[in-house]
């Protein structure tokens, strides 16, 4: 186990570092905005400058040093590879998560089999020797054949049961409860999904949209074999584009896995890592190959060979018990803490929401086009996959929980609550409508099976687990037995002053729930829970021309909005609740262009934009601009990554609520905060900041847009497209001239320093594990205990 040895200095020498430090700290405040790291005056150097004594003569070592070495700037922050933390934790990571050394981990490769090697209708989990059945499959062994209605019962009046997401006049794949044109068909393959297989009217006023009459089948216009309009499960697709053929205009092609106008092309499905090169993606769940398994493929059995481990099982020193390799391999690998255990958890918490899914889009950050190049998706949503794959992937991932630091519980909200009510079995009537009680339902079961199935859940009453809530109002719908863990979230609501749901879509609202499911929690505990940022798709535009980077002097807007402004504006939510009225406040005061009744705003001014239409120039507007709104929607938004990423200051007007990193950063080093009641002052506490201050606060902006950016998953993504298909793609090759943090990097930072400052670790005095640290790195309690 690696230790620090106590060191001994001469005092002249202590002294003299300490002065310098003193020194340069003070130069650099008045000198430069932004305070330096000083890495470069790290631990190394004292080390080096110092000789080993006994452990009886006692040091104050590097934690009494801390203050002086890394001293915070006069936003009180102290800036570790770029970004300006809050001081203490600043502090910590300068002077210790920056000398972290690997520590040897021992992970075990298992061989348990499946019953019928799950009938080739799963995935084998080696540990427990349990079949992750596909959709549609169940049983021991997979062998039992489920049937998922399309539709829900038939009436009298309603031939095809009430309308559904995937309501079916056609044929229905019962193992998916999807719509097919089906046997008898030119194209049996081609999805019939929703209004494409009913009878639509025109509108009866203009502007309107068309009605669905959903007790009635539009056969006519999906099975007519008639030349001149032919249905469309058998419009051939050359004449179609080469318009000599008409066809219903409703019908379109939804389901992943397919490309083109009309289904024509398979192209790959989108899956967890793309099943990590070692298997093949099944419309969203990986059915793996002999010898791997896991949500993405990436954890080897005994089956395995070795030479096609991932990285981060590698490089490995490996033994082979006396009984031979099929009763498990013992695998020493180099790694740092904090050391990350995910669950596999049974498919019906992620793989069967992916494969299930009835709109390409949903809750995924990309799909595939007709060359199987990856096309990233606008999902604010995609940040829970990204999240996932970079953990999945990460070199702190471990199979050993004994060794593990952290335990990461894997439900995809995002898709439970876009496929809620989109088929019969994923009927919501027991929640009486509500997709946030059917979601913690689903939380519910997972932490009771995680209880039942392993013994990690109960050694610290779940708080060293992680789970990811990314909808629209986060964690506020966590069921009461899981909220001891940590929370990923994008809604960072304290509820210090919004004490309830802040949705206005009643579908999401969590104030009905019963306290015996809930209990009394808040939606975001800022002593254990995190705020990262929602996902933004790699723009090359944004990443060519550098908007970031963008200078002051090209800065021309005081302030900058675009968004949806409520009721008062075209298109505008019809809820006075939305947003909690703040969006609707600024634009009474500020609004740049006409409302409704063709007003603008009473404090209109030319350089503050507040505008409700979507701008076709909206990077190149927030990038022109010195500040930029950040406000919520339906819950949180993405205007804070909107802002970062085109270098923007942001404007944050949400109180009580925290926004991606806040923590953990110091946000008043690139951030303004402003209370909802201030609203009607926003310029003039904008125009009170001096040119020092902004270029202060663009400055940290830039040094710490890459922290919003998921690119780590992103890069994973590129690895693979070059791998299976020779491809760099553009944003690609911007990505990989990046060499700040990301969300990743900062998310690893943030639990290294947890691990060892959270309080109810501190109080653990059971801990044996080694650490890879400086003891003066340590709590008192772990370094007695080693």
């Amino acid at each position: 186990m690696f230790m620090l040895q106590k060191l001994n200095c001469s005092w002249s020498l202590v002294a003299t570092i300490v002065s310098i430090v003193a020194l340069v700290s003070v130069v650099q405040l008045f000198v430069f905005p932004t305070a330096p790291s000083y890495d470069y005056l790290g631990y190394k150097q004292v080390k080096d400058s110092c000789i080993p004594i006994t452990n009886t003569e006692k040091t104050n070592g590097l934690q009494q040093s801390f203050k002086a070495r890394f001293p915070a700037d006069l936003h009180k922050a102290v800036v570790y590879r770029g970004a300006p933390w809050k001081a203490d934790i600043g502090r910590w990571l300068s002077g210790c998560d920056s000398v972290a050394s690997p520590i040897k981990v021992h992970e075990e490769i298992t061989g348990k089999k499946c019953k019928d090697g799950c009938s080739g209708q799963g995935v084998c989990n080696h540990e427990f020797g349990q079949c992750r059945c596909f959709h549609g499959f169940n049983g021991d062994g997979c062998s039992e054949r489920q049937e998922f209605s399309c539709n829900y019962p038939a009436t009298e009046e309603l031939p095809y049961g009430r309308w559904v997401v995937s309501i079916c006049s056609a044929h229905c794949d019962t193992t998916r409860a999807m719509c097919f044109c089906g046997e008898g068909t030119k194209y049996p393959n081609r999805p019939v999904a929703e209004s494409c297989g009913f009878q639509i009217y025109l509108p009866s006023e203009l502007g309107a949209p068309k009605a669905v009459n959903w007790s009635k089948a539009d056969h006519e216009n999906i099975f007519s074999t008639n030349k001149s309009v032919l249905g469309w499960c058998n419009v051939d697709p050359v004449e179609a584009y080469n318009s000599k053929v008409k066809f219903k205009e409703e019908c379109d092609c939804k389901y992943d896995g397919l490309w083109g106008r009309f289904c024509e092309t398979p192209v790959l499905s989108s899956c967890i890592n793309q099943c990590s090169g070692q298997g093949h993606c099944r419309g969203g769940f990986c059915q793996c190959d002999n010898g791997w398994y896991g949500v993405d493929c990436s954890i080897p059995s005994v089956y395995s060979s070795i030479r096609d481990w991932p990285q981060w099982l590698s490089p490995a020193q490996i033994s082979i018990p006396d009984d031979g390799p099929a009763v498990g391999l013992k695998a020493v690998v180099e790694k740092k803490r904090p050391l990350i255990y995910v669950y596999d958890l049974p498919p019906e918490f992620n793989s069967l929401l992916l494969q299930g899914r009835h709109f390409k889009f949903e809750c995924v950050n990309r799909i595939y086009d007709q060359d199987n190049a990856t096309v990233w998706t606008e999902q604010l949503y995609g940040s829970q996959m990204a999240m996932y794959e970079s953990m999945l992937a990460s070199p702190h991932r471990t199979l050993n929980g004994e060794e593990a630091d952290y335990y990461f519980v894997p439900v995809l909200d995002s898709c439970i609550i876009t496929r809620a009510d989109d088929a019969p079995h994923l009927s919501m009537e027991k929640q009486r409508g509500l997709r946030s009680a059917l979601t913690l339902e689903f939380y519910k079961r997972t932490h009771d099976h995680i209880v039942q199935q392993y013994p990690y859940w109960n050694r610290s009453s779940g708080r060293d687990h992680i789970w990811s809530f990314s909808w629209d109002e986060g964690a506020c719908y966590a069921p009461k037995e899981i909220w001891s863990s940590m929370m990923l979230v994008h809604w960072g609501n304290t509820n210090s002053k919004h004490n309830h749901s802040t949705t206005a879509y009643w579908g999401d609202n969590w104030d009905v729930i019963s306290s015996n499911d809930r209990g009394n929690h808040s939606c975001f505990d800022p002593q254990k829970d995190l705020v990262i940022p929602a996902w933004k798709r790699p723009d090359v535009t944004s990443l060519s021309l550098k908007l970031w980077a963008r200078p002051r002097e090209d800065r021309r807007t005081l302030f900058y909005f675009n968004g949806n402004l409520g009721p008062a504006y075209e298109r505008g939510r019809p809820e006075s609740t939305y947003s909690m009225g703040i969006r609707q406040k600024l634009a009474e005061e500020f609004g740049s262009s006409p409302n409704k009744e063709g007003k603008l705003g009473k404090q209109h001014v030319e350089d503050v934009i507040v505008i409700a239409s979507p701008s076709e120039s909206y990077h190149e507007d927030l990038a022109s601009s010195v500040f930029c709104g950040v406000m919520p929607g339906d819950g949180w938004s993405g205007r804070m990554e909107d802002s970062i990423l085109q270098g923007c200051i942001p404007v944050v007007i949400q109180d009580g609520i925290l926004l991606p990193w806040e923590n953990l950063f110091n946000y008043e080093s690139f951030a303004v905060r402003i209370r909802e009641d201030e609203i009607p002052n926003l310029v003039k506490i904008l125009r009170g900041f001096n040119e020092t201050e902004v270029e202060f606060m663009l400055a940290n902006v830039k040094n710490i847009w890459q922290r919003f950016l998921y690119q780590d998953a992103i890069l994973l993504e590129a690895k693979r497209q070059k791998s299976a298909f020779g491809y760099v793609n553009d944003w690609a090759e911007k990505l990989s001239e990046l060499s700040e943090d990301d969300v990743f990097a900062t998310f690893i930072q943030a639990l290294h320093y947890k691990l060892y400052n959270d309080p109810w670790r501190m109080q653990n005095r059971n801990l044996t594990k080694e650490t890879g640290l400086p003891e003066e790195c340590l709590p008192k309690s772990i370094v007695k205990s080693i």
